[in-house]
């Protein structure tokens, strides 16, 4: 199966479809180290979920844009919520990224770490079990002692925070490991604790042709910033109705 088409509205507008490399170079300028990216699908009419999983929002240019993603960061970041309602397995990448990774500098696989207060984790689950790199668990000093023990086996835990995850200290200890390059994928929980901490460095937004209505999430929900962060324009992609955009902070 070939590659979805995207193109490119701005800044300069191409009109040839946009090569994996083209995408690469304009994903892949990180301004700052470490440097926190976010990515999220949305709705035209702002949800991020339907029928409660981001799943029915993204189309193709959506995925191939996300797996290139996965390509360019130390670790990826997930909530354990959106670990469990998304059904996240091992983090792997297929060979193409792991030459690719492996070409750019990069460790084959990037490491997964999952942020949980309150450690509802299956230590048993293929998550860890067969993670290709050993994953990460960012969690408090509340959180269970038994249960921290239990996912050490499989897992290294870091405490960053009292009684909630703090978003500037799980960044200062992943880029004191060497994973700088900082990815998340979610959820609105998490993004919104990121939001609130001041640590975002750029979104990458897919903007799907859809409209839900209903009850659905935003992509960001919960705490609030004592000031918006405001974020520029880098980018607008496009495929098939579908958005590409990316904002950074300056």
């Amino acid at each position: 199966m070939s590659d979805p088409a995207i193109g490119r509205l701005h800044p300069l507008p191409a009109a040839d479809a946009l090569t994996d490399a083209d995408l690469t170079a304009l994903y892949d300028d990180p301004r700052r180290a470490p440097w926190v990216r976010v990515n999220f699908v949305s709705s035209l009419d702002g949800a991020a979920t339907v029928q409660g999983l981001s799943a029915g929002l993204g189309g193709d240019a959506d995925h191939r844009v996300f797996d290139l993603l996965r390509r360019l960061c130390d670790v990826v970041v997930v909530g354990a919520g959106t670990v469990r309602a998304e059904g996240y397995g091992a983090m792997r990448v297929d060979r193409a990224a792991q030459r690719a990774r492996e070409g750019a500098g990069l460790a084959a696989h990037p490491v997964f770490a999952i942020v949980s207060a309150h450690l509802d984790l299956d230590p048993g689950s293929a998550v860890f079990t067969d993670a290709p790199v050993r994953p990460l668990v960012v969690t408090t000093e509340a959180a269970p002692q038994r249960q921290r023990e239990a996912l050490a086996a499989v897992a290294d835990v870091l405490v960053c925070g009292v009684d909630r995850v703090d978003p500037a200290a799980m960044v200062a200890a992943l880029a004191d490991r060497g994973l700088a390059r900082i990815h998340c994928e979610g959820g609105p929980h998490l993004f919104a604790d990121l939001i609130a901490a001041g640590v975002v460095d750029e979104l990458c937004l897919t903007v799907s042709p859809l409209l839900v209505a209903g009850t659905a999430s935003r992509i960001a929900a919960g705490a609030t910033p004592d000031v918006p962060l405001e974020l520029g324009l880098a980018h607008v992609l496009h495929a098939d109705g579908t958005l590409l955009l990316r904002y950074v902070r300056p």
